[in-house]
């Protein structure tokens, strides 16, 4: 059986890197067309459309997955007629009209207090906080690197829509983090819930599940492509 080609989209206050021990795990599966796309983090609108170029470079089937606010993305961005799927990885998932501002508004995360924006409008997570905040469950070297490099979004990005959500028409899946410090475990629970996944699966880990549990995380992606193709 032919796999599908994976898109793997990013979240706030990171990039395309930060699915390096997802992308070796699913390389040793023997999923050889991986891509992960740099979002500019300027607006849904942007990418959106920088991952739908992607996913149109691609001629045959392609899974796309999201982490975090890359869950916004691929959702926007997944009505394309290629995509077969879609996996969220502690990701938001709204529903239309909303946004990821008003979902963690619903539930406030742990984390919340320790964002700030600059003067130029972009959103940082504090440095000395993202240990804590992003990704408790790696170590410390690890999470020093993440949090120097990391990419901020323009704050009014929180706040930008999702029109005709892809979820509602493809087939998706759900992991839940119930230790997440960035959106609220229960916030992620309701989104799961309503989109009905093929399957669901939650891990005792941070918000950079995709980092800390790359396995479990690369074991998902592959029983959706898996499915997928099915």
């Amino acid at each position: 059986m032919s796999k599908p080609s994976i898109i793997l989209v990013h979240g706030f206050w990171g990039g395309a890197a930060h699915w390096a021990k997802v992308i070796l795990e699913l390389d040793r599966r023997g999923f050889d067309d991986l891509h992960a796309v740099e979002l500019p983090l300027t607006s849904l609108a942007d990418d959106a459309e920088r991952t739908r170029r992607m996913i149109r470079q691609v001629a045959g089937p392609v899974l796309l997955v999201g982490h975090s606010y890359g869950g916004a993305v691929i959702s926007e961005a997944g009505n394309e007629p290629n995509v077969t799927g879609l996996v969220f990885i502690a990701a938001f998932a709204p529903d239309a009209g909303e946004s990821p501002g008003g979902i963690t508004q619903q539930q406030l995360p742990q984390a919340a207090a320790n964002l700030a924006p600059d003067s130029d409008g972009y959103l940082w997570l504090q440095p000395g906080r993202f240990h804590e905040s992003f990704c408790q469950d790696l170590q410390a070297d690890e999470a020093r690197v993440m949090a120097v490099t990391q990419k901020a979004p323009l704050a009014s990005t929180f706040g930008d829509a999702v029109s005709d959500p892809a979820w509602r028409h493809k087939p998706s899946w759900y992991q839940v983090s119930s230790a997440d410090h960035m959106i609220h475990p229960d916030n992620q629970r309701r989104m799961a819930a309503r989109m009905q996944p093929r399957a669901s699966i939650t891990l005792d880990a941070s918000h950079a599940s995709l980092a800390s549990q790359p396995v479990a995380v690369a074991e998902l992606i592959t029983d959706a492509a898996s499915d997928g193709q099915g």
